[in-house]
């Protein structure tokens, strides 16, 4: 069977794109099996993801691409496959136990390296996965010191991205700009209604009537990065702090899930700070 390939481009919007796209392909005689266009009517900008089958010399379809394309056109191309990825958590449990649990029966699309944490509370978690735990304390030492004691582990694995299974450390720019639109976090998505510590008294004494997750790409805007994914629960009267927080754990966990598979899929393209999702 041929193996899958994925070509994803983002240019300048012009008449004939898709046409010429696809052009390239059929000469070179590959067999398209899926493909999403769209086009952004505001910055009249063009993203297209297709996948493709077939045997083919890559400078050659490249070459045709380029040739055929607006000058600043971006194009990747890839074999489908699993992703590298390495997990950093704190202390809190479910969505790395989630993502292990995922990992374990081949629901990630990824192939998970490592976990790290600046704490030992998980490590026996990942040691029943048989997943390596890196525990870098971040006690005594300056974000800067850390983060590089963090980056010297993360470079052992050469992850593609990396994911903050709950990771409540604030990462710094420097850090950031390492792995641009490589990092995926997730939170609870009172923010910014419900901002520091305990969110979830905040909102019960609120009285708030929905709770819900985000994950999104991390940026230099603290949890206001491109989104990926979302979703809401609704919580009533009967809903105490614990049953809140509980059910925005498991909100956390899905939507996390949700948006790693579009990720790992290479179903995303970021578009300033907002996202195209071709699902």
């Amino acid at each position: 069977m041929d193996r899958t390939h994925i070509l994803r481009i983002d240019c300048a919007d012009r008449t004939g794109l898709v046409h010429a796209i696809t052009g390239v392909l059929f000469r070179v005689g590959l067999n398209i099996t899926s493909t999403h266009e769209f086009v952004d009517r505001e910055t009249l900008h063009f993203f297209m993801r297709t996948e493709f089958a077939g045997e083919f010399d890559r400078e050659t379809v490249l070459g045709e691409l380029h040739a055929s394309l607006p000058e600043d056109t971006r194009i990747t191309l890839s074999e489908k496959r699993r992703k590298d990825v390495v997990i950093m958590a704190t202390r809190e449990h479910h969505c790395l136990g989630d993502l292990l649990l995922r990992h374990r029966y081949g629901e990630l699309n990824a192939r998970v390296l490592a976990v790290v944490s600046n704490h030992n509370d998980l490590g026996e978690l990942a040691e029943k996965f048989e997943i390596p735990f890196h525990c870098v304390s971040h006690e005594g030492m300056s974000r800067e010191e850390h983060e590089d004691a963090i980056l010297k582990v993360i470079d052992l694995h050469a992850p593609e991205y990396i994911v903050l299974a709950k990771y409540m450390r604030v990462l710094s720019h420097s850090f950031v700009d390492r792995f641009p639109n490589r990092i995926i976090n997730i939170h609870h998505s009172f923010l910014p209604a419900f901002i520091g510590a305990n969110p979830y008294r905040q909102a019960y004494e609120r009285g708030v009537k929905i709770i819900g997750a985000t994950a999104h790409f991390v940026n230099h805007s603290l949890d206001e990065g491109p989104i990926i994914a979302q979703s809401v629960i609704p919580v009533g009267h009967t809903f105490s702090v614990d049953d809140m927080q509980q059910a925005g754990r498991d909100g956390e966990k899905v939507v996390l899930a949700r948006a790693l598979k579009l990720a790992f899929e290479d179903k995303i393209f970021v578009n300033g700070n907002k996202t195209i999702i071709f699902d």
